[in-house]
């Protein structure tokens, strides 16, 4: 019989790569890691891994085999979701990822409306970036986050994980008060393709929106000011510093001196848990109350 624990070790490794990357993950040592991996072939009576040197790859028969561990990892995921949904009410600690602009306009409202609805349960929360949502998730570092994706940066598949829409966001164009826009140019971002821009860094999804938006419109933004924190790239627009895009939720409570436009680009917000555990009573409620608190204030 394979062991479970085993299999979801050649898992993490066929996502992270090394038997480092692994052990860091779930809290192993590299060498435990081996062991186990080791267990695993003789359990599997075939080999699992191509040793050299200091790389492993995985053979054909071990992606064969990750596949199946997907699966049986999601049954799990759903037996555990089936028992859960039998006891009284959700209960117990829920650990929730969520980034910062979430976290601060609407994660508040929602994990209030859970304290009065379910008081039973233990909502716990942790700044997470959308881009490291997925090995958190299949690490069990946490049950539940948010991930986003933009116009032109979809979110992309990750096995193991699914999704949930929660809401959905215009995003717009902040400017100073003193800058004016290209004069006879319609495009709402052409019109600012002079202007310097503040721009999130390029391996964040923000960062990428912007570029891919401007680069669809036709020119590349003179990134004068990197910054992956909306308010502080208000404060920059404030004083001159440039143009930005910024989604609804990080401009709830703009500079006075910043104009902003809204744009016909938007921003989705999802709730990711790992696939099978969509009927999980803990889930399902923050879903819920996500919903209904992204409503009241994106509705504003």
């Amino acid at each position: 019989m394979l062991d479970v624990r085993r299999l979801r070790l050649l898992r993490e490794l066929a996502h992270r790569g090394t038997i480092a990357a692994v052990a860091e993950a779930l809290a192993y040592t590299p060498s435990a890691v081996s062991q186990q991996l080791s267990a695993l072939e003789r359990e599997a009576g075939t080999a699992l891994l191509a040793r050299s040197g200091r790389r492993v790859e995985l053979t054909p028969a071990a992606h064969g085999l990750v596949a199946h561990a997907e699966a049986v990892l999601a049954r799990l995921e759903l037996a555990e979701a089936d028992l859960a949904a039998g006891r009284a009410g959700p209960a117990g600690p829920l650990r929730i990822g969520a980034f910062p602009s979430a976290a601060r306009a609407v994660v508040p409202a929602a994990l209030a409306a859970l304290a009065g609805a379910h008081p039973a349960l233990e909502p716990r929360l942790h700044e997470l970036d959308p881009a490291a949502v997925a090995g958190a998730l299949r690490a069990g570092d946490v049950e539940v986050a948010l991930v986003h994706d933009y116009d032109f940066v979809p979110v992309p598949v990750e096995t193991g994980v699914e999704t949930v829409a929660l809401f959905e966001e215009v995003m717009f164009l902040a400017a100073p008060h003193t800058f004016t826009p290209l004069p006879g140019e319609p495009h709402p971002l052409r019109r600012w393709r002079t202007a310097p821009w503040i721009v999130a860094p390029a391996d964040t999804r923000c960062g990428t929106m912007t570029v891919r938006a401007c680069e669809a419109a036709g020119f590349t933004p003179d990134a004068r000011h990197v910054m992956d924190d909306f308010p502080a790239v208000l404060a920059l627009v404030a004083i001159g510093g440039g143009v930005a895009l910024v989604p609804q939720l990080g401009a709830t409570a703009p500079e006075a001196d910043v104009v902003l436009t809204p744009l016909p680009m938007h921003r989705r917000t999802m709730a990711a848990h790992r696939r099978g555990a969509a009927g999980n009573p803990a889930i399902a409620a923050f879903v819920d109350a996500m919903r209904a608190a992204a409503a009241r204030i994106t509705s504003g």
